[in-house]
């Protein structure tokens, strides 16, 4: 290889239930990494090696302390209709939920989705109770299979095959909740699996993860407005709420957003490998 341009989303975020202590982000060939900061708030880390190389080896550590994210029993208490943004103007924060109710690349919002999810969305379901049978239901109905799915694999195609991985899950799920009024993001990151008992952890075993995080408007604020809204963070994949085995690192419309490593090559190779893999573990106590 001759020439390697790359963008990393492999900096979890600082966030009220997460705070990064450390990391690092290293390049071999050694080169310069640059970070950025995205619309939507993610860190963007840019490179290029421009020297001769045969391998490319992008390594990324961070020493992160999580704990599950607290979510308010009333708010989710509100029928699901209620938290459409287009019928909360009066959100300070609805201007943010816009951007992820409307259509994306990766999310193709057709009538099969809008009517598999719809099925959770009876009049006046609380949107919590409705969200969380919606993952249930994806969980039960939909099978996991490593290879069944492309990054090309469309919503419709993994209706169709009733098969897929997280990231086709939350896809499903987004369009579905979209294509119904409300606003839904695709978030990246990393999760803690728990081994079987009687079974030591495979270190290196876990890998990238996607979920889906849905948003709920603030309750009214007693002044003719409303307080804050806040996001359910959903795993369907998983059919559980995300907590404190969770690392969110990257959040936006789809997959497209947030690719964990993307860029371009050059090259006067035929044939090329890629490989991966994911360690989260407890770090040691301080």
């Amino acid at each position: 290889m001759t020439d390697s341009l790359g963008i990393a989303y492999l900096t979890p975020r600082e966030l009220p239930f997460q705070h990064v202590r450390e990391r690092a982000l290293r390049v071999t060939p050694a080169t310069e990494v640059r970070d950025d900061v995205d619309v939507h708030g993610n860190t963007a880390s840019y490179f290029q090696v421009v020297t001769r190389h045969r391998e490319l080896v992008v390594h990324a550590e961070s020493v992160v302390d999580v704990v599950a994210p607290a979510h308010d029993a009333a708010a989710l208490a509100q029928p699901w209709e209620d938290a459409r943004p287009a019928d909360r103007s009066d959100s300070p924060d609805g201007w943010e939920a816009w951007d992820v109710a409307l259509p994306s690349p990766l999310v193709d919002q057709g009538p099969e989705v809008q009517a598999y999810v719809a099925a959770s969305l009876t009049p006046g379901r609380p949107v919590g109770e409705a969200v969380t049978e919606l993952v249930g239901r994806v969980h039960a109905d939909f099978a996991y299979e490593q290879g069944a799915t492309t990054v090309r694999t469309t919503v419709a195609d993994v209706m169709t095959e009733r098969a897929g991985v997280c990231q086709d899950f939350a896809h499903l799920v987004i369009a579905g909740l979209r294509a119904n009024g409300l606003a839904a993001r695709y978030v990246s990151g990393y999760l803690a699996t728990t081994p079987p008992p009687g079974q030591e952890r495979l270190v290196g075993a876990d890998a990238s993860h996607a979920w889906v995080a849905v948003w709920v408007p603030g309750l009214p604020d007693g002044e003719g407005g409303r307080g804050p809204g806040a996001w359910l963070a959903v795993d369907p994949t998983n059919d559980t709420w995300v907590d404190d085995r969770y690392v969110t690192v990257a959040w936006g419309r789809d997959y497209a957003d947030v690719t964990p490593l993307k860029g371009v090559i050059f090259t006067e190779a035929s044939t090329s490998r890629l490989d991966v893999a994911v360690d989260v573990a407890p770090a040691d106590a301080d």
